[in-house]
Formats: structure tokens, C-alpha cells, sequence
């Protein structure tokens, strides 16, 4: 699996045209611990910046399909930023990376090696719905927020 994707995916006719000139990010709009996390980093982001859109909707859909990632488990985040798709725990980093102090002190957990950060990563995800509970509906409930949805 690639950890990221430069620009492939706008040469992809499967994937829709949206607008990447902001930070996406690729969310599991049914697992609740996702959907708290994207109303956190959506009130942490002073500037307004990050877009979200679920990963079981249009775009999240053909993202997945042009990574090759299975289209009925999402246990990634993507991050669509800068060119390229950042999955996992370099999506956190990234992320982090993208919010202001203290928050952005994070992207210091790429100095951990990338798979021992993934691995961490997918111990998480295979547990979150059991830990943390599902939604039958995405949880980005908050009219402010859901401006940013796409």
C-alpha cells in the first residue's frame, strides 16, 4: 500500500473532480471516535482550512478505490493535501502539522518510525468501534461544521 498518492488521483476519471486547493480529509462518518476527532480538529483549525467528507460518500469512496484500500472497511484517514494522499499516521502527522501551537507540537510523532506510528494506527482502528461505538449516520451534526463537509 502506498503511503501517499502525488496528484494521481486527479488523473483518475473514476475519481470526481473537488476542490484540493484545501486540506481534505477522509474520514469513517460511522465510527464515533472518528466523527468526535473531525469535530475536534474542525474547532482546533483557527484558520478554517481543513474539509471534511466521509469516506463512505462519493469522493471518500473513489479515493479509496484509486488507493486500492477496500471500500466497506475504513480503518485509514486520508489526508488529500499538497498534492498528495497521506494515509494513516502520517495523516495524523500531517494534520497536526496543519493546526496551530500546541496542537501542531504533534507532527513531532513523526520521528517515531513510521511503522512502529502504524502500527499503533491499525491497533486503534480494528478496536474503535468496539471501544468507542458506531453511528448509523455521520456525527458531523453542527450546522457550522457541516459548511465544511463536501
Amino acid at each position: 500500500m502506498a503511503q501517499d498518492d502525488t496528484h494521481g488521483w486527479r488523473a483518475d476519471p473514476a475519481v470526481p473532480d473537488f476542490d484540493d486547493g484545501n486540506p481534505l480529509i477522509v474520514f469513517d462518518g460511522d465510527c464515533v471516535l472518528c466523527s468526535r476527532s473531525m469535530r475536534l480538529i474542525l474547532k482546533l483549525d483557527r484558520a478554517r482550512r481543513f474539509r471534511l467528507t466521509p469516506a463512505q460518500g462519493e469522493i471518500g469512496q473513489a479515493l479509496y478505490r484509486h488507493l486500492g484500500l477496500p471500500t466497506d472497511r475504513f480503518e485509514t484517514y486520508l489526508l488529500v493535501a499538497d498534492g498528495a494522499i497521506h494515509q494513516r499516521s502520517t495523516a495524523i502527522v500531517q494534520i497536526a502539522k496543519r493546526l496551530g501551537w500546541p496542537w501542531k507540537a504533534g507532527a513531532a510523532l513523526a520521528i517515531v518510525p513510521r511503522p512502529l506510528r502504524d502500527a499503533l494506527y491499525d491497533l486503534v482502528a480494528r478496536h474503535r468501534y468496539r471501544i468507542f461505538g458506531r453511528r448509523t449516520a455521520c456525527g458531523i451534526a453542527d450546522p457550522a461544521l457541516r459548511q465544511r463537509m463536501l
